[in-house]
């Protein structure tokens, strides 16, 4: 059993799936940057000063403050049951972007595997007896306009 694992581990892809779930996973962060640092901000002016992370519904009040709370860091700090949308919303771009990639990278794996269609052959030379059929019909026109 130790052997058919140590066959599979070199086969190498058990090697390949762990640096894709490795780049995965790096991706997966920068993306969370791009939407949570870089795409939602601009978009949160531009709807009128939303902070999308800070978008919430309080459910329960917190033990020790009650609510209305200025932030969600606020209501988490007085115990609040809160319903998170704003996160929500930033998953959902986080995941639309994410799909959107790798669907262009399947994509162009794809196109790159496909094979390049070969130049078509040139039309192979008439058989011989086809180009002395030609030359007696030629030469019958030939004597035929001449009359």
């Amino acid at each position: 059993m130790l052997q058919e694992f140590k066959e599979f581990i070199v086969k190498g892809n058990a090697f390949d799936l762990a640096v894709g779930v490795i780049i995965g996973g790096v991706f997966g962060a920068v993306v969370t940057s791009l939407v949570g640092d870089v795409l939602m901000p601009p978009l949160g002016v531009i709807i009128g000063g939303v902070d999308f992370s800070n978008l919430f519904v309080t459910l329960k009040d917190g033990a020790a403050v009650a609510g209305p709370y200025a932030s969600l860091a606020a209501a988490k700090e007085a115990g609040a049951v809160t319903l998170n949308y704003g996160a929500f919303l930033n998953t959902v771009v986080n995941l639309v972007i994410v799909g959107f990639v790798v669907f262009m990278l399947v994509k162009g794996v794809a196109t790159a595997r496909r094979p390049v269609p070969a130049a078509p052959a040139p039309p192979a030379p008439p058989a011989e007896d086809v180009v002395l059929l030609r030359e007696i019909r030629d030469a019958l026109k030939q004597s035929v306009a001449g009359r």
